[in-house]
């Protein structure tokens, strides 16, 4: 079968119906969806003209409790473009329309990436610098029922090549220097505060030394914030 953007969807939908109706699967049901987005994330960019083996999806670990930190970082040509959170089926693509305190606490941190793509598998949405591109884009029929019939919408190609195709831009100013950077950095400290809550041992011995040698009355918080000034 030629491979179409019609196609990729179409398998997408056969494979996502496939282990979410699995009774055997556990886990969180976006946890489902991984090894199908997975698939399509390749499917599209080698529609888009990328060379096989070119585009790399690099899966975090799954652990409920952080916050910050997306499900996939995405290499081209093995340079970091881009970030990709995946939610739950139904949930929705649109952070800005989310209830639920985590995934709300998670986007006012997410945010601060230059490039991000959501998607709940039924929709996509593409967030560059915390804004918008284009508009929020949802596939013909529902990935938890539809199978080979799930369709994409015009324009969905161009949104991942959006994504994958996407350069930093140098700041023009120092103004924009230290705009750009005070978002990553506010990142950065509060993945550190987050892993110091979780008890991570490489960041729980480093504070311990740094309190002993410096500043022993130090909070986490005053901690993280050190970690990430240069």
């Amino acid at each position: 079968m030629k491979l179409t953007i019609e196609t990729a969807i179409s398998e997408f939908g056969v494979a996502a119906k496939a282990k979410l109706a699995n009774p055997a699967a556990s886990g969180q049901p976006e946890d489902q969806i991984r090894a199908p987005f997975e698939q399509l994330l390749l499917d599209i960019a080698t529609l888009s003209g990328f060379p096989s083996g070119s585009v790399v999806p690099v899966g975090e670990s799954s652990v409920s409790d952080l916050k910050t930190r997306p499900d996939y970082a995405v290499t081209v040509q093995k340079s970091l473009v881009g970030f990709v959170e995946l939610k739950a089926p139904g949930k929705g693509c649109d952070p800005r329309k989310f209830k639920d305190p985590h995934d709300k606490g998670q986007w006012e941190r997410l945010c601060s990436l230059p490039n991000l793509l959501y998607t709940d598998g039924n929709g996509f949405s593409l967030w560059q610098d915390g804004k918008l591109v284009g508009t929020v884009l949802h596939l013909d029929g529902d990935i938890e029922s539809s199978g080979v019939k799930l369709a994409p919408p015009p324009g969905l190609q161009s949104l991942f090549e959006n994504f994958l195709r996407w350069l930093p831009v140098a700041p023009r100013s120092a103004r924009d220097l230290a705009h750009t950077t005070a978002r990553l950095c506010r990142l950065l400290r509060d993945e550190v505060t987050e892993q110091l809550g979780l008890k991570s041992e490489a960041l729980t011995s480093l504070a311990t030394d740094w309190r002993t040698l410096l500043f022993p009355d130090a909070t986490d918080e005053r901690f993280a914030d050190a970690m990430r000034r240069p």
